[in-house]
């Protein structure tokens, strides 16, 4: 049988798996088994342990539980709901500002746990309530917190940029750095549209009329969220400045978040903090097993040389790189519509990256557009888990509601990977402007 063909059926195979509810993980691992038995015979089946095995056995792994740990330590507290009163305090008088409050809220909860279900509970709980109180509409308020969400992802540290790293084997700092400037991209366009969205309904007025803060409002809150900032950026400073690698100052800043939480926010029962380490445990083990399942897939598909060979047929086609970007782009939306970022992501980089590089394109480019086509995912059916969070967390919200407020955003998501691709330096020249050109 031709590799395409057997590219084909795997294709075909591991969406009835994914889809008959099995775990990402059993569901790569069973396709996996499946093809390597039928095509190459079980003793093709005794390496799997060791390739398995082999594919969680890195030091830069390390980086993932410990930014999880930092992210859960600053969920447990009040730290969101915190930032959001400090925000919605100071741009009060903005038009639209308790929405561009809640956006920035979001983007700066995202750096802090790079997490977008954890961004839009904690910064969703407090700011859906008060938009509808002042008279925004509800898909709007919950459109909102569901797109600004999705800048977990791509505000660094992200964890997805973590596992493009090492997918990929390029470099986790540079893959930080790459994110920065898209991400602040990316939350101008949601908060432009916020602004604008608000005159043109003409709730601004409503807004601005009930509340007001004054200056010891606006400043006794800050001391509550600077800390969480300042260890943010420390950790940034620490591992694009060399002192230390993503997994080192990951676990000082898991430490220093979790001492945070103690000493602000009183989290001194045992009880909370086991909460913190378990659900991290629980979320840290559920992304290595995918990253190892995704290895023995990843190890399927190039003893069978699908790889290879869908490879070599993009390769030969004779169309215009662009046109093969926005390709490839479709895919991503496609996919991401139906599996997990980090699913998708460990399936397809491996595969993607010699295409796009062979085509001229930025590895550390591509990481970024690839994100922003995740985060589409998060906020479009029918997986779309940021819309059930905040279904969750505003029942009374219908999905459709949510999908209708969510959508203007995924039209900003859109128009960010389109200047991306007119000026794709927003990507690139901070990661060489702080650390060199890439080898």
């Amino acid at each position: 049988m031709e590799p395409l063909t057997i590219g084909l059926a795997i294709a075909v195979a591991t969406v009835i798996v994914l889809f008959s509810g099995v775990s990402v993980a059993i569901g790569l691992l069973l396709v996996a088994t499946a093809f390597l038995w039928i095509f190459d015979g079980p003793r093709a089946l005794t390496a799997l342990p060791e390739l398995f095995y082999a594919e969680l056995n890195s030091f830069a792994l390390l980086s993932i539980p410990m930014f999880i740990i930092m992210g859960a330590a600053i969920a447990s507290t009040r730290a969101g709901p915190d930032l959001y009163e400090a925000l919605e305090r100071w741009l009060t008088r903005v038009p639209g500002g308790l929405v561009v409050s809640n956006l920035g809220a979001c983007a700066l909860f995202a750096a802090m746990s790079g997490s977008s279900p954890a961004t839009c509970a904690a910064i969703g709980k407090m700011g859906i309530p008060e938009m509808r109180r002042r008279g925004y509409p509800a898909e709007v308020a919950a459109g909102s917190i569901a797109a600004g969400g999705t800048l977990g992802i791509l505000i660094p540290p992200s964890v997805t940029m973590i596992v493009y790293g090492i997918a990929t084997e390029t470099s986790i700092g540079r893959l930080f750095l790459a994110g920065v400037m898209p991400g602040i991209l990316l939350t101008g366009l949601f908060i432009a549209w916020a602004i604008f969205d608000t005159w043109r309904r003409g709730a601004a007025t409503a807004a601005l009329a009930t509340a007001r803060y004054s200056w010891r409002q606006k400043i006794e809150i800050l001391p509550r969220v600077i800390p969480f900032l300042l260890i943010i950026a420390g950790v940034l400073v620490a591992l694009y400045g060399g002192i230390a690698t993503p997994s080192e100052t990951a676990a000082v800043g898991a430490l220093l978040c979790i001492l945070a939480a103690v000493v602000i926010y009183r989290m001194f029962s045992v009880g909370e903090l086991w909460l913190v380490l378990r659900d991290s445990t629980r979320e840290s083990v559920m992304i290595l097993f995918i990253i190892g399942a995704a290895g023995v897939f990843s190890f399927m598909l190039s003893s069978l040389f699908v790889t290879q060979s869908v490879a070599q047929w993009i390769a030969a086609l004779d169309v215009n790189r662009w046109v093969l970007m926005a390709v490839i782009n479709l895919f991503l939306l496609v996919a991401g519509f139906f599996l997990p970022p980090v699913a998708v992501i460990l399936m397809s980089a491996p595969i993607l990256l010699p295409i796009i590089t062979s085509a001229g394109f930025d590895p550390y480019w591509f990481a970024v557009i690839l994100t922003i086509n995740m985060e589409i995912g998060l906020i479009t059916p029918p997986v779309g888990l940021n819309l059930y969070v905040i279904n969750g967390i505003a029942p009374d919200i219908s999905l459709r509601q949510i999908l209708v407020g969510s959508a203007p955003f995924v039209g900003c998501m859109i128009l960010a990977i389109v200047i991306l691709c007119l000026f794709p330096g927003l990507a690139t020249w901070l990661p060489t402007a702080v650390m060199g050109t890439a080898l």
